[in-house]
């Protein structure tokens, strides 16, 4: 049974939920799948770009998950050298990525399974033209068994909505305040 709650599919369409994702290699048996999408008023390039600055920031709320520090504002360089098994946003592992395509992530926690579950992710950007594109988040999640995974299943999916949508709107704001033309 798909769960359409605001809390597992935030500004994603059926046709996205429907569709094949990356993450679905890394994570078989997964009891749970989020979903979240923005649209973005910049080249995919600049997207992926953007996406790529996960290796060093969160870009969510940095006093929760940045230890305080901020996510930087601007693209650092070298940050775009993408090789699978680096960290990504403290906690992940780079598993699989396509230039300007997707970022595919494992939860790589130093904490076991058995506590937090597994989690994978693909972050995926679709084209829209040449200026602008569509950002999709799917995460699949295998929860811990026991009450730790009881309380999980129902936590998760709200709290991981207030983290990933303030990330993919601050991505989606640096990329258009970067690719937007200046104002006269």
């Amino acid at each position: 049974m798909t769960t359409t709650s605001i809390g597992h599919v935030w500004g994603s369409t059926r046709a996205e939920r429907e569709r094949a994702f990356p993450c679905d290699r890394h994570l078989n048996g997964a009891s749970d799948a989020l979903f979240r999408a923005v649209d973005v008023e910049a080249p995919p390039t600049a997207v992926f770009r953007w996406l790529c600055q996960l290796k060093v920031a969160p870009y969510s709320y940095d006093w929760v998950d940045n230890f305080g520090r901020q996510s930087p504002p601007t693209l650092m360089p070298g940050l775009d050298a993408l090789e699978v098994g680096q960290r990504m946003m403290t906690w992940f592992e780079l598993v699989e990525f396509e230039r300007d395509g997707h970022l595919t992530v494992l939860l790589k926690a130093p904490v076991p399974d058995a506590l937090l579950g597994r989690l994978a992710a693909s972050y995926v950007v679709v084209p829209r033209g040449e200026t602008a594109a569509r950002l999709i988040v799917k995460m699949k999640v295998q929860y811990p068994c026991g009450p730790i995974g009881w309380a999980l299943r129902r936590i998760l999916p709200w709290a991981d909505l207030v983290m990933m949508r303030k990330q993919l709107l601050t991505l989606k704001s640096l990329a258009e305040a970067r690719c937007s033309p200046p104002s006269s």
